[in-house]
């Protein structure tokens, strides 16, 4: 199979809701910066809402499709006899999901800093450093789903092992604020506020944890009765 083959394959086989929710989410992020202010909300909370919704939304959609890379192929044995394995496959199908999310979300992004919706967070740097508002949340849940997923075995499972930590972030960020182990693993710090100096290092420690993360995959995935062998009862 041709290389522009296996990738419209992979495009295929990531399923429809990776491929169509982060664009939903990018139109209702525009209607919202278009009409906000227009439907009686005040400037400085329709700006909350706009950069939550890349910060928090994107990660989650990313994280959730991630969970589900897992069993859904057919006839998904014979992943184990082709040159590159199935482990292969579910990496470029990570890619596939993480890179049009991403792609997504640098669009929102240019969108809001058009519009100057992006200025009116305070702290909240800009240009490619002000990326990692979404990248890193990003990259970390989606890291977590795969993670998940191919150590219970369960797309179900892992999809709520996201959920739990993606609401766990929401409800309780002051008291993992709070706390100077977990403050560099809150996920959401632009959105409800990190101290003065904390932002870019929490960042870059999402960043770094992600890796983390997908290495401990790594031989997971390898394991044939784990990718291979369907989800368990």
């Amino acid at each position: 199979m041709k290389p522009l083959d296996l990738w419209s394959h992979e495009i295929r086989r990531a399923g429809p809701s990776a491929l169509l929710a982060p664009p939903v989410l990018v139109v209702l992020i525009a209607l919202l910066a278009a009409f906000g202010t227009r439907l009686g909300s005040r400037e400085g909370n329709t700006a909350w809402f706009l950069l939550g919704a890349v910060e928090t939304g994107i990660p989650l959609l990313t994280g959730t499709a991630a969970a589900s890379l897992i069993g859904r192929d057919r006839a998904v044995e014979l992943q184990s006899v082709l040159p590159t394995g199935y482990r292969s496959t579910l990496l470029r199908r990570l890619a596939v999901t993480v890179g049009w999310a991403g792609l997504c979300a640098l669009a929102a992004s240019a969108l809001l800093t058009a519009t100057g919706w992006w200025d009116l967070m305070p702290g909240v740097p800009g240009g490619p450093t002000g990326q990692l508002t979404w990248l890193s949340p990003m990259l970390w849940l989606s890291a977590l789903g795969l993670l998940a997923a191919v150590a219970f075995r369960s797309a179900s499972a892992a999809t709520a092992v996201v959920g739990a930590v993606w609401v766990v972030g929401q409800v309780f960020h002051d008291v993992l604020q709070a706390n100077p182990v977990s403050r560099p693993l809150t996920l959401f710090a632009t959105t409800y506020g990190t101290p003065p100096g904390e932002w870019l290092p929490n960042r870059l420690t999402l960043l770094s944890t992600a890796g983390l993360l997908l290495a401990a995959a790594w031989p997971l995935l390898g394991d044939a009765e784990r990718t291979l062998g369907g989800e368990t009862e």
